[in-house]
C-alpha cells in the first residue's frame, strides 16, 4: 500500500477609478503602468479573484464533528496530492524530452525512488480513511485516477494487482472526486477552498470541471429539501 501511494505522488475587478487632472481640490488623477518600456494609462487594476464563503451551518452535533474529522485528515494529505500534480507534470515533461524508451523507463524508476524515500515515513502514518481522501485529492489535482496513473507509468497488469491490494484495505485507486454528486466530495472542497483563503494551505487549481459557488448554493438547496 506504501508503495501504492508513493507511485501516484508523481479578483479580478476594476477600481479604483481614476479622472484626469485638473487643477481642483481633492480630484484624483489618472494612473500609469510601465509596460515593455512604455508608459501606458490604467483606469482600472487587475486584483486576484476573491471567493466568498458563506457561513457554515449545521444541522447537528454528530455533523460538526463528521466536519472537523474530515478538514483535519483533508489538510494532512492534500499537500500529498498537490505533490503528485507537480511531480507529474515535471515527470511527463522530462520524458517529452526523452527519446529513448529505456531511458524514459530509468528516469521514472529514478522519480519512483526518490519519492518513495522522501515520503515513505509519513505515508506510513496515513489510517485507511485518509489514503482514500487522497485517492480523490489525487484525481482532484491531476485529472486523472491513481489506477490511470499507475497504468500509464507502469503497465495494466500491475494498476491492477495494486488495486487489488488495495481493496483490502478499502481502499479504491479508482475512486474519482466528484464534488456535484457526492456531498462528502463536496465537503472536502469546502473544506480546501477556506483553507486556501486562510493561507493554512497553499492554493492549487483543481484539473476538474466544476464550479465551488455554484456547489455550494446546489449543495444548500438540498439541505432544505
Amino acid at each position: 500500500m506504501l508503495r501504492t501511494l508513493s507511485i501516484i505522488l508523481f479578483f479580478s475587478f476594476s477600481g479604483l477609478f481614476a479622472q484626469d487632472s485638473v487643477p481642483v481640490q481633492d480630484t484624483l488623477q489618472k494612473r500609469y503602468m510601465i509596460i515593455a518600456g512604455d508608459t501606458v494609462p490604467r483606469e482600472s487594476i487587475d486584483l486576484n479573484e476573491v471567493v466568498i464563503l458563506k457561513k457554515l451551518h449545521f444541522d447537528n452535533l454528530a455533523d460538526r464533528k463528521r466536519y472537523l474529522i474530515l478538514r483535519r485528515k483533508t489538510r494532512k494529505v492534500y499537500p500529498y496530492a498537490k505533490l503528485a500534480s507537480e511531480r507529474l507534470i515535471a515527470l511527463n515533461a522530462r520524458l517529452d524530452e526523452i527519446d529513448s524508451r529505456s531511458a524514459q523507463r530509468k528516469y521514472t524508476r529514478i522519480v519512483q525512488n526518490y519519492i518513495e524515500e522522501e515520503f515513505s515515513a509519513e505515508l506510513k502514518k496515513l489510517t485507511h480513511t485518509e489514503g482514500q481522501i487522497l485517492v480523490k485529492l489525487v484525481h482532484r489535482q491531476t485529472g486523472t485516477t491513481a489506477f490511470n496513473l499507475i497504468k500509464n507509468l507502469k503497465s495494466g497488469w500491475r494498476a491492477f494487482w495494486y488495486n487489488t491490494t488495495a481493496s483490502l484495505f478499502e481502499i479504491s485507486l479508482k475512486e474519482e472526486f466528484d464534488p456535484i454528486n457526492n456531498e462528502e466530495d463536496f465537503l472536502i472542497e469546502d473544506i480546501l477552498q477556506r483553507s486556501f483563503v486562510h493561507d493554512i494551505l497553499e492554493p492549487q487549481a483543481t484539473a476538474l470541471d466544476f464550479e465551488y459557488v455554484e456547489l455550494t448554493d446546489k449543495w444548500s438547496k438540498s439541505r432544505l429539501n
